[in-house]
């Protein structure tokens, strides 16, 4: 029965997709130029389709709210103003409390979008575009619970949302400035420099360094790693705990080394403004991954993060 339902439903999906039309290009045109906001009014199920559409294009840079069409006849209605677009959802196209504000809107001088499987309803004929929503039968065994006619709303309010994120050249930061909490705005939002250990965390010894020193400022400064400058502070080199054990093969002459000997010279390291989800592509998508990352600002050493440090901070 399950899969029957959703064979059901994708064969609905396909002939809404087949009924598209020049109407979906004008409704993202009216709503791409639109001087004041998006409103979605719906009722019922088509409300509960509504508030999704609207949430989805607000967090895509459409400033987008949801008006219960019911609360709109009780006073709502007074958030439409004449510079708006409003989007009514109704399948059948004669919801009573939808048509009922029809007259008001366009009093208003608000421009409708409607949503509906009936092109030639009264919503239908009221509205300056139609996006045809319409199915053949529902997916219920009764042929009356909203589920086909729901998802097509909803896809159809997606095929809006993602024309409108490449019209308005939308990209992951935009979106990360409507979603700064949780792992996703994390993810979006945080730069290196915000994440990396600084000043006096950073583990520091000179290329003239003992073994003896550059274990010990290792050990004190617990990074995993102790980044190597010249005689004028320019880092030229980084030793790891990897590099430290490679040098104990060599145990006559170990306690002999300066941190010059044991460094890796060609070392990765990264802009401090670089997004942290980018460094840790850096420091893991590569033949030999790494642990520990340098933090640079113009050629000058200002930090070091670890791979933990960003896997904290914006998860996998």
């Amino acid at each position: 029965m399950a899969k029957n339902l959703f064979d059901s439903e994708i064969d609905e999906l396909k002939k809404v997709r087949n009924k598209l039309d020049g109407n979906i290009e004008k409704a993202v045109e009216l709503i791409f130029n639109c001087k004041g906001k998006v409103v979605i009014t719906g009722i019922g199920k088509s409300g509960l389709i509504g508030k999704k559409i609207a949430a989805t294009l607000a967090s895509t840079g459409t400033h987008t709210v949801f008006m219960n069409s019911a609360e709109g006849l009780h006073g709502d209605l007074g958030m439409v103003c004449k510079e708006d677009i409003v989007i009514a959802i109704s399948n059948s196209g004669n919801s009573d409390e939808v048509l009922s504000l029809m007259p008001s809107i366009k009093r208003i001088g608000a421009k409708i979008i409607a949503m509906t499987g009936n092109e030639k309803s009264p919503l239908g004929r009221t509205s300056e575009c139609v996006l045809n929503i319409g199915i053949e039968k529902e997916g219920c065994p009764l042929n009356l619970a909203p589920m086909a006619s729901s998802t097509s709303t909803l896809v159809m309010g997606d095929a809006l949302a993602a024309i409108l994120i490449e019209k308005r050249n939308f990209k992951p930061e935009n979106f990360a400035v409507y979603h700064p909490g949780g792992t996703l705005g994390r993810r979006l939002l945080m730069k290196v420099k915000d994440i990396m250990h600084s000043g006096e965390e950073i583990p520091l010894v000179n290329e003239s360094a003992s073994v003896d020193e550059l274990i010990l400022t290792m050990t004190k400064k617990r990074l995993g790693a102790v980044c190597v400058l010249n005689d004028q502070n320019k880092m030229t080199g980084i030793i790891t705990e990897g590099d430290l054990r490679r040098a104990l093969s060599k145990k006559e002459e170990f306690f002999k080394m300066k941190s010059a000997d044991i460094m890796t010279r060609s070392f990765t390291s990264a802009e401090d403004d670089i997004m942290a989800i980018e460094a840790l592509d850096l420091m893991e998508n590569r033949e030999s991954q790494i642990s520990v990352l340098p933090v640079m600002r113009e050629e000058k050493l200002v930090g070091i993060v670890r791979v933990h440090d960003l896997l904290n901070v914006v998860g996998r």
